[in-house]
This record gives C-alpha cells, sequence and structure tokens, in this order.
C-alpha cells in the first residue's frame, strides 16, 4: 500500500538518450495514480534557474571566436542553477512528502565537467557540501543509448542548444563516465533505451513500484 513520503528520481544520460521522454511518461503514470509528484529539470526547474539554463546553453559565441566561456565559470553557473532549484523547489517538495522526477542533477556535472571537462572533483563536491543539504536521489535510472539512435533523434530536434552539437566522441566519453558512475551502486539502474519503447517505460515503472510500495 503506497504510504506518503518523499522520494527522489532523477534520470541520467547523454543527449538523445530519452530521459526527457522517459521521465514525462513516468510522472503521468505516478499521476494517474494519485501520488503527488513534480516533474522537474537540470539546468532550470525554476524561474530563476531557467535564466541560468539559457545562459549555459545558448550557443551564442561565434564558432571562430576566441572567447568562451572558462570551464570553471561553465561549472559555477551551472552550480548556482542548482542551488536555486533545490532551494526553491526540490527541498519544498521533498518536505510537502512529494515524489520528485528530475530530468538530470549531480551526476551530470561529474559525467560532464569532470569526467569530460577535467573540472576539479573537489571543487565541487565542496560547493555541493553547501548547497545540497543532504539532498540525494533515492533512484537514478541512467539511459544507455546507441550512438546510431542518439544521432538521429538529436537530428530530429526542432530546437538544438550546443550540447546537441558536440562531437560522438563526447557523447561517448559521457556515457561511459555514466556508467562509470552508476557501477556497484545499489539504487543505480542502468537500461538501454535505443528502442525508447514500452518495455522500457514498464520496467521503468515497475522499480518505482517496487521502492514506492504502489499496488
Amino acid at each position: 500500500m503506497y504510504k506518503k513520503k518523499p522520494f527522489f528520481i532523477v534520470f541520467e544520460g547523454v543527449e538523445g538518450c530519452g530521459k526527457s521522454y522517459q521521465s514525462k511518461k513516468l510522472y503521468n503514470k505516478l499521476k494517474k495514480k494519485k501520488i503527488d509528484t513534480i516533474l522537474t529539470r537540470e539546468p532550470g526547474g525554476t524561474k530563476s534557474s531557467e535564466l541560468i539554463r539559457n545562459l549555459i546553453l545558448k550557443d551564442y559565441f561565434a564558432k571562430d571566436s576566441k572567447e568562451k566561456f572558462d570551464k570553471y565559470t561553465d561549472t559555477l553557473l551551472y552550480l548556482a542553477a542548482r542551488n536555486e532549484h533545490i532551494k526553491n523547489k526540490i527541498k519544498p517538495a521533498l518536505l510537502k512528502k512529494k515524489v520528485v522526477i528530475c530530468d538530470r542533477f549531480i551526476d551530470s556535472t561529474i559525467a560532464y565537467q569532470v569526467y569530460g571537462k577535467k573540472v576539479e572533483l573537489n571543487f565541487i563536491k565542496n560547493i555541493h557540501k553547501r548547497i545540497l543539504h543532504g539532498i540525494k536521489p533515492n533512484i537514478v535510472f541512467v539511459l544507455k543509448v546507441s550512438k546510431q539512435t542518439s544521432r538521429k533523434r538529436l537530428i530530429k530536434r526542432k530546437t538544438k542548444n550546443r550540447y546537441d552539437n558536440f562531437a560522438q566522441s563526447f557523447y561517448n566519453k559521457a556515457q561511459n563516465s555514466f556508467i562509470r558512475i552508476a557501477k556497484n551502486k545499489k539504487n543505480y539502474f542502468i537500461l538501454d533505451s535505443s528502442n525508447n519503447d514500452n518495455f522500457l517505460e514498464q520496467k521503468i515503472y515497475d522499480v518505482c513500484q517496487k521502492y514506492l510500495n504502489i499496488k
């Protein structure tokens, strides 16, 4: 029998893995079950965080421009957006015993900024100590996707940000990093999302059903 409790679910993976699609599907299923659930995303989720998101993801530098954001500036922007998000949305929802579904969280920062751009891990850890307030996901779904499928999905996108235009080698590296982060962690579930079908949807729901004790 479902008993109302704070619960935090995160979807992680590279661009085109289908995490936004699957997080929406799960949100709709839980809402149908009358479970008090919110769906949010990173970077973003609140008005102030969405403003920072626009700044981060917009491809505002000309391709031949020598001026780019320094990797630490980039990381600080992500962390600033996370601080706003936790303070104004995630923490209040969890305190009200809601289920929070988030499209990306701290593992994206580790995969992209630490493994991808070689930002110092301790730099991020120290800021997280200050801003996370002990909040960590109860379940993390890492969606693994084939190169061909992710490329097809990215081509179909009507609006693209600068992360949708990286070289395939960057996505391969990022995906391997997500898998490395998830390894040997009991509350992490690595699922193949290349088909993004009803079978995957059901698998995700089955895991949540078990953890949340939904009948």
